[in-house]
């Protein structure tokens, strides 16, 4: 019977179905966008005045509430008076998607409107650079912490009870003693970045070193691995994948926290122009900088999944796909084994003897 699972649910899709829903993920949002924004009977509650007739208030540019615009057009035609003109419009503060495209180069290249106001390009490398400093010390202290909580059950009892406390606390809310402690300038901000993630990571990590097999560590035991020779060559080998992908799991969660962390003290980074956008009315600079955090959070996990592959090439036929495999198998479709689907044992941690594949299994 031809199989009709046309959603995927036993089978991987076809690759131009991939291909279609992976652009289609993005086509529809801004499908949605282009309808608000260029079709005017769809949702345009405010008509731009293009000649203001005899309406004293009225002023060229001035957008009008439709209601409050139609009954100036009547009094005027009943007073015989000029009868103002004007389009329908959508309210500033969003703007069309080809505006909001041009920001995207007039942003960086518009200089600011006070000598000490930073440059686009200025205010992105200074938030690039508060995530990676309060992501790098929350791994420094996160990642070897997990480890121990997710080997040994002392570590366990001794940590993670007051971590699960402390997870459900706002980071945010640590805003007013980081400012007594470390100052106005970045270290709150940083600190901030690193109370959101470093919580977070500990409980994250442990949890992937908990799936270890049972029997790798009793076969290493046996064959005499103990205490840090048992984390450093069977855990850490054995879990090395997990937690890489946690980690970029929690560099996302790090940039959720990067707008919050640059309002604590002086208010800096791609967070600073925002605000100084939002202030000057000049909303398609303020939608251009929020896309650009989402694209330059998604460039690096993209990034750090391909460079995964490199560090880790035993797991680039892993079932469990990757946002980035997604895309690159969607736009650069290759055939596939499905004898390779299965992800096979990380080859730092027992040598594997191939067989070869009686006749029954290459039919199937």
């Amino acid at each position: 019977m031809k199989n009709h699972d046309w959603l995927g649910l036993k089978r991987e899709l076809p690759k131009k179905r991939r291909l279609l829903l992976t652009v289609s993920s993005f086509l529809m949002p801004l499908l949605l966008w282009s309808i608000f924004s260029y079709v005017p009977w769809v949702w345009h509650p405010y008509v731009r005045v293009t000649d203001p007739g005899s309406v004293d208030y009225f002023q060229e540019d001035m957008d009008v509430p439709k209601a409050d615009f139609y009954h100036e057009v009547a009094k005027a035609e009943a007073a015989g008076k000029a009868v103002p003109h004007g389009y329908r419009a959508n309210p500033v503060f969003l703007p069309a998607p080809h505006r909001v495209a041009r920001a995207f180069f007039t942003a960086f290249t518009t200089p600011p409107r006070l000598p000490n106001e930073p440059w686009l390009h200025q205010s992105l490398g200074h938030s690039i650079r508060t995530i990676f400093l309060g992501f790098v010390a929350s791994s420094i202290l996160g990642v070897p912490l997990g480890i121990l909580c997710g080997t040994y059950r002392f570590f366990s009892r001794l940590n993670e009870p007051f971590i699960e406390f402390f997870r459900y606390l706002p980071a945010p809310a640590f805003s007013a003693l980081c400012l007594a402690i470390l100052g106005i300038d970045d270290p709150p901000k940083i600190a901030i970045i690193f109370i959101g993630t470093f919580f977070q990571q500990v409980l994250v990590i442990a949890n992937s070193v908990r799936k270890v097999d049972p029997a790798l560590l009793e076969a290493s035991q046996t064959l005499g691995a103990s205490g840090w020779k048992l984390v450093l060559r069977v855990i850490i080998p054995a879990t090395i994948t997990d937690i890489y992908t946690d980690m970029r799991i929690l560099l996302g969660w790090a940039w959720t926290y990067l707008i919050l962390a640059e309002v604590v003290g002086t208010v800096t980074g791609i967070t600073y122009f925002i605000n100084q956008q939002a202030r000057y009315r000049n909303f398609d600079n303020v939608y251009a900088a929020i896309f650009m955090i989402g694209i330059i959070g998604f460039a690096c996990d993209l990034f750090l999944a391909g460079l995964g592959t490199v560090l880790f090439p035993w797991k680039r036929k892993s079932r469990a796909a990757s946002s980035w495999q997604v895309w690159w198998e969607a736009i650069f479709p290759k055939n596939e084994s499905p004898a390779l689907a299965a992800t096979p044992v990380a080859p730092s941690l027992a040598p594997v003897t191939e067989e070869p594949a009686s006749p029954s299994h290459v039919a199937e």
